[in-house]
Formats: structure tokens, sequence, C-alpha cells
């Protein structure tokens, strides 16, 4: 799919001269009551009948080849109630972008302001001008995240953090984009098995079944961007590595 022919070029322009002199560029380069014991009845028996059906799929852990294989089939899946953070609160907010982009973008989970698509609030605001900096948008750009609902802490937790960097990888190889940007320590640690501080400043190769391969980089989220500014030099750099104008 192309760019978004109704996007507004001039507004695009200038977000992208802010990122750039932000980043040092300055040349050219519920009411009703509630039974909660009939509720837990109701939730006991249902987790024993699941026992009763399926015990394997009840006690194994999630593998790579129990996961759909088929790119829409994975979507629904990825937001539906098989996926680990069914059970957490919040919505969950699924992947944009053009199924078969050449960028692919991952985050390590929703922000807190986030509804219907991931960042769309204060952070999302500096990633669409760092998009634009490098003449794209979200009408040509894939973003996903590690986990489809926010995390209570923020964080990714440890305790199923292998399983949704398999989740993660599998993401990855379905869509097969060109290029993939992770951004934070979770998206990084989930494709890369490093932090972004160990991966950042080189190209990370995956190789998928179908032949195709997804050249990878690190770098900072745009949450850590605003909360330490200096550090967009290097997300600059990063950008710069992505799109093939700087090689490291």
């Amino acid at each position: 799919m192309g760019a978004d022919q109704n996007l507004d070029w001039a507004k695009a322009a200038a977000s992208a001269l802010d990122w750039w002199h932000d980043a040092g560029v300055d040349v050219l380069v519920g009411d009703e009551g509630f039974d909660w014991l009939e509720s837990a009845a109701r939730q006991a028996a249902s987790r024993d009948a699941a026992r009763a059906v399926a015990p394997a799929a009840a006690t194994s852990p999630l593998t790579h080849e129990a996961l759909p294989e088929d790119s829409d089939a994975f979507a629904a899946w990825r937001i539906g109630e098989l996926a680990p953070e069914a059970r957490w609160g919040g919505a969950a907010i699924a992947a944009s972008g053009p199924a078969d982009a050449e960028l692919l973008v991952f985050v390590d989970c929703p922000e807190r302001d986030d509804r219907e698509l991931l960042m769309e609030g204060r952070v999302g605001r500096l990633f669409d001008r760092m998009l634009a900096a490098i003449g794209r948008s979200r009408a040509d750009t894939g973003l996903a995240s590690v986990c489809v609902r926010r995390p209570t802490t923020g964080r990714v937790p440890r305790e199923i953090e292998a399983r949704l960097g398999e989740i993660a990888r599998h993401h990855v190889a379905l869509a097969a984009p060109q290029r993939l940007l992770v951004m934070g320590d979770a998206a990084s640690r989930a494709i890369l098995a490093m932090s972004v501080a160990d991966a950042r400043g080189r190209f990370h190769t995956l190789n998928h079944k179908n032949g195709k391969i997804t050249q990878v980089v690190a770098s900072h989220h745009p949450r850590f961007l605003l909360d330490r500014p200096a550090a967009k030099v290097e997300a600059w750099k990063d950008l710069l590595m992505l799109t093939g104008e700087v090689e490291r």
C-alpha cells in the first residue's frame, strides 16, 4: 500500500524539521451489586471442564507451532481470549499499518492514554515526528507491541517475557518486513534477546522460512527520549542507519 494521499505534507515537513532540530541536526544530511462467590464457583467449574477436555493445552507451555500460521488468524488470536494478556485489565490494542509494510516497528506495550491505537498521545506525537523525519508515516509503517494490553506496572512481566517474545518473533516472521525497528529494552529483548544498549549501533539479521530476510535496528523508545532529550542524537543516528543513509 502507498502513502496516505490525504496526508498534510506541509504539516509533516514542519514536524520533521522539529525532530531534526531536537536531534541536533543543523546541516543537510460498576454501581450494581455482584455475587463474587457465585462468579468464583462458575470460574472454577469452567477451569475443571477445560482441564477435562484438553489437559495438555491447559498445562503445556506456549510453543511456536501452536501459534496460527495465517496472518489474519494470528491477528485475531493475538487480541483474543487465548493470548497471554487476555485476563489483564484494559482494552487490547491490535497492531496497525499495512500488513505488507516494508518497515515494521515494535514497542513494549500500549501507553497509559492509548485507546484505539498504539502511541496516540504525547509519546505518539514524537513517534510521528520521527517517522516524518525519514519520509514515512503510519500509513506506510507497521506498528505492533510485545504486550497488546498495558501491564499494571507499565513493564512487561518477567514471568511471561519469554512467551511474549516468542509471539513477537512469530509476528515478525509472518509479516517478514524488509526492516524492523525495535524501540526500547522490552522490544529489543523480545526480538533480539539483548538490551538496547547492547543491540544499538549495528544491523541484526532475521532469516525467515520463506527465504526473506529482515534487517533489525534497535533504538530508544520515544518515551525515553521525552525523559532524556539528549538521547535524540543517538536515536537520529539509528534512524539514518535504518534508512541506509549511514552504515555502521
